[in-house]
């Protein structure tokens, strides 16, 4: 049972620098369990959770995750377990990779095991629905004496597993002592926890800007998608890859985070990936969409969260809120939740009035195609 602590600080156990030498990773899908890999590969002592008792034992008895990355032997020592109290035993650090939209219910499922002082890192991307919330202000409020972070970055699951070089960001808000000795940071902490020789970490200070961009590049990744499907190629890609950065960016500095974040591993290079290749489920998703398969059909039928699906939602909710426009993300929401044709709201999106590319070039001119 996790200890109480003054809202202003952290309660901390163990040593305050150096790695974390136990991780508890909450969420057995294929991110999960790759990064459970990655923890194990870098030396840590892993357990890694998962809610089907099926799933766990299989993992336990063969060393694969053979629903979710089959064929990909898990390294000796990831101690598998449906049980929660067990998976949080003694963990100096918690992974939790679960869906955005269980973000909260499984806040409340870790809380009465947590260590004292354990931070936890938010392995998936999106924005409250309804609240209009940052996933770490999710986390805040149902563990606010723990401090949050999230990981980011173009990561694939199966690459990652397969220990393909990959690169992503640790982000953490950094207290003051933190810039006095950022070796005691826990991003810091996480990067020397989870870096080996073909994982490498960085470190940020801007947990917003690294959360705004995880958020909408799902919802971007669905436009280029829908516009693949619907038959069009690297131009039109290219271009709302393009436009997609730009609404990353106004989002961000609109909550306090920095555009330079969206410049990074995060931001265009989690968008970059995410928005040119089917392996990315939103990718694939916009793709079946844009080439006349029905919702119900995608995916041949078979129940599949698609993070930018809700995001969408979500993420026009808090641009309405903080007023901003973000018409790409906007487009893919008005499509998928409106009824919105798919053809005329992306020739709409294109006959916007042409203006200065750089945004002090004051220029409004109708566009030729508007009729």
């Amino acid at each position: 049972m996790s200890t109480p602590a003054p809202s202003s600080s952290f309660a901390a156990s163990g040593p305050t620098r150096g790695p974390y030498e136990t991780i508890a990773v909450i969420g057995a899908g294929a991110w999960g369990t790759a990064l459970a890999l990655v923890a194990r590969k870098a030396g840590r002592n892993v357990r890694l959770w998962g809610r089907n008792d099926q799933d766990i034992a299989t993992i336990t008895k063969t060393g694969q995750n053979m629903r979710y990355l089959s064929g990909i032997d898990l390294p000796e020592g990831i101690v598998a377990t449906a049980d929660m109290a067990t998976a949080l035993r003694g963990a100096d650090c918690v992974l939790l990779v679960t869906p955005s939209v269980t973000l909260r219910e499984i806040c409340r499922l870790v809380a009465p095991h947590l260590e004292p002082g354990a931070p936890l890192v938010l392995c998936a991307k999106g924005i409250e629905t309804g609240s209009g919330k940052l996933l770490s202000e999710v986390a805040g409020e149902e563990l606010p004496h723990h401090q949050i972070g999230a990981l980011s970055g173009p990561t694939f699951a199966r690459e990652t597993a397969l220990t393909y070089p990959t690169a992503v960001t640790m982000a953490f808000p950094f207290a003051g002592s933190h810039r006095r000795d950022p070796q005691a940071a826990p991003a810091s902490r996480l990067a020397l926890s989870l870096g080996s020789p073909m994982f490498r970490p960085y470190v940020s200070d801007d947990l917003v800007g690294v959360e705004v961009a995880g958020a909408v590049k799902n919802v971007v990744a669905i436009a280029c998608g829908m516009m693949t499907g619907a038959g069009y190629a690297e131009n039109t890609r290219a271009a709302l890859i393009t436009w997609g950065i730009d609404e990353m960016k106004a989002m961000a500095e609109a909550l306090g985070g920095r555009r330079e974040t969206i410049a990074g591993l995060s931001g265009i290079g989690d968008l970059t990936l995410t928005c040119s290749s089917t392996t990315s489920r939103n990718m694939s998703f916009g793709v079946q969409l844009g080439s006349g398969i029905s919702r119900e059909n995608v995916f041949d039928g078979t129940s599949v969260v698609v993070e930018g699906e809700v995001n969408a939602v979500s993420v026009i909710d808090l641009a309405d809120r903080i007023g901003i426009a973000m018409p790409v993300c906007r487009a893919v929401n008005d499509i998928l939740h409106h009824g919105a044709d798919l053809r005329e709201t992306f020739a709409a999106l294109w006959a916007r009035p042409i203006t200065g590319e750089n945004k002090f070039l004051n220029v409004a001119l109708e566009h030729p195609a508007v009729d």
